[in-house]
């Protein structure tokens, strides 16, 4: 049966592809479909209405209205996010971000103290709050209300008692599965939603706030299901023709008349937001965000860039020493890296962790000292499809503080602690089939070299962006030579290849931080072994945008003598 867009045929790899993943028909039109009027309605979530009524007694009040976020990537764009809606109608919010290195994470009475001192009546939490009970009783016994927009699982006995709880996560909240999706940024948007309708004429459309959905859900690697898929394109969409000043200083004029693709925001955009917050306050990339002047938000960027060439920097230090620790204890069967010094910086464990997912593919969890004497705190990150919650939900009886979701977690514990909990997790990871905790090396599709095109890289576009739900397809390519490699920056490799079969074809390729990768061969040991053997290419493609010009280009995961997986 042959499926097609709306215009003409899809590339047969397409339609293997889709075969393989066993997609029906219509799931395949809904995975090109840009229709936000299919979406449902997002403000059936438990207390919307509830919280639309608060807020809107607040603006005829004149109460005073705060926003209270996470110092991430996601809580930024959350606030930065409320604070449009809030303006384009005439309300002032004031804005308040914790620092990770003061305050920490999540809502704690101290700020709900600083909140009351700053004449606020109403509290709005954006991609934090669920696990804060002592802080919802605080803000409660003060007078405070509260409303908790959140994303997270509740991982407490019980809720918070606040004056209302946002979250599609929440235990007792019953709508369709793909809601649980949402990244914080996306349930302030579906808030946002229910105070359009409810405040009526006079709200200004919210179409252009989906550009800080897109960022806020790219860059929290929310899982692309069917509704996420279409606010993040329709956010997507607008970046090149952005009109918020701090949006627009992220992009050059040459990438602002291509498309803008997630790999943008996931690898560029988040971590430069990020910066800020891991090194010392968020504070700069949340007024880069709302200001309104182009020349101060360029300063403002200016600064994020040369933080997150400094978190770059702290990041790479420290990742060379925890894989150094790794290998140095590392048993036959490698089943989880789990790393302590008393050095690490705290802001950069999380990135440190994923990238040890990535070289040794077995969860990782980072751990470094906590400022209360004795404490160690930890960013964990998953494998495979091990629930990583509820593996470390189980033990939560060695933690001070815990909370996360599936893919990644946060944890505090008594240092004495620490060989009872590896221990543990080692007996827990052993009895897991290891297809389930491991990232197996692995492709989608074979293709041949012939079609490999512009047709198929344009095709791909159509069903993008990629991520966690909507995988972008790696492609598997035998019966190559390798002609030639160049090493950039000692850690990252160019590739030249050609077919060895039929008119010759030749492929240009692209790895980044492939030396040293576990069980990768070095591109010299490729190109001496080779000899009259045949390799095997396992990449996702891309088209380069340069000057004008676009290339097809292979990003390159790994490279085989011969048929290796």
């Amino acid at each position: 049966m042959e499926i097609t867009t709306p215009r003409e045929t899809l590339h047969p790899a397409l339609l293997r592809l889709f075969k393989k993943r066993g997609l029906t028909p219509p799931e395949v039109q809904e995975l090109f479909s840009w229709d936000l009027k299919s979406l449902p309605d997002l403000t059936i979530l438990k207390d919307i209405p509830k919280s639309s009524e608060r807020i809107i007694s607040a603006i005829k009040n004149k109460e005073k209205i705060g926003i209270f976020g996470d110092y991430d990537v996601d809580g930024t764009t959350s606030c930065a996010l409320f604070w449009h809606f809030f303006n384009d109608i005439g309300v002032e919010v004031e804005l308040i971000q914790p620092s990770r290195f003061k305050e920490g994470y999540g809502l704690h009475p101290p700020s709900i103290d600083d909140a009351i001192e700053k004449g606020i009546e109403l509290l709005i939490t954006v991609d934090c709050g669920i696990t804060n009970c002592e802080a919802a009783d605080y803000a409660k016994n003060r007078g405070l209300d509260l409303i908790i927009t959140d994303h997270h699982l509740d991982g407490r006995d019980e809720m918070p008692d606040a004056y209302a709880v946002i979250n599609p996560n929440r235990r007792d909240e019953e709508v369709p599965k793909e809601f649980e999706g949402l990244a914080g940024v996306g349930v302030a948007f579906a808030l946002c939603l229910q105070l359009k309708k409810d405040i009526g004429e006079g709200v200004p459309s919210l179409y252009p706030l989906l550009q800080f959905v897109a960022i806020g859900t790219i860059c929290d690697m929310a899982p692309l299901n069917s509704i996420n898929i279409k606010l993040v394109r329709h956010g997507l969409k607008q970046l090149g023709s952005s009109t918020y000043p701090g949006i627009r200083c992220f992009f050059t004029q040459e990438e602002r008349l291509s498309p803008i693709n997630e790999e943008k925001l996931g690898f560029n955009i988040g971590p430069m937001i990020n910066s800020k917050g891991r090194l010392d306050h968020p504070k700069v990339a949340l007024k880069l965000l709302i200001e309104k002047d182009q020349g101060i938000a360029y300063h403002y960027h200016g600064q994020l860039n040369q933080c997150n060439i400094e978190r770059k920097k702290i990041t790479n230090e420290i990742f060379d020493q925890a894989k150094t620790q790794v290998l140095k204890n590392m048993k036959k069967d490698h089943l989880i890296s789990i790393v302590y010094k008393d050095s690490f910086h705290e802001g950069v464990v999380g990135i440190v962790a994923s990238k040890l997912v990535e070289f040794f593919k077995v969860p990782a969890i980072v751990f470094t000292d906590a400022e209360k004497k004795g404490i160690i705190k930890a960013s964990a990150r998953t494998a495979g499809s091990f629930d990583l919650f509820s593996g470390l939900k189980s033990l939560s009886d060695l933690f001070e503080k815990f909370g996360g979701h599936k893919a990644a977690a946060g944890l505090s514990m008594k240092k004495e602690n620490l060989p009872i909990f590896k221990k543990k997790m080692l007996e827990q990871l052993s009895s897991i089939p290891a297809i389930e905790r491991t990232n197996l090396d692995s492709y989608d599709l074979e293709v041949f070299p012939e079609e490999i095109n512009p047709k198929l890289v344009k095709d791909l576009e159509k069903i993008g962006p990629f991520g966690k739900g909507n995988e972008k397809p790696i492609f598997k390519l035998r019966g190559v030579h390798l002609e030639s490699f160049d090493l950039l920056k000692d850690v990252h490799v160019r590739w030249n290849f050609t077919s060895t079969s039929g008119p010759k074809r030749r492929f240009r390729g692209i790895s980044f931080n492939y030396i040293g990768k576990w069980g990768h061969l070095p591109p010299e040991d490729v190109f001496s072994q080779q000899k009259g053997e045949d390799l095997s290419i396992y990449f996702t493609l891309s088209i380069n945008r340069f000057k004008g010009n676009e290339y097809l280009q292979l990003m390159v995961d790994n490279v085989t003598i011969g048929d290796m997986i």
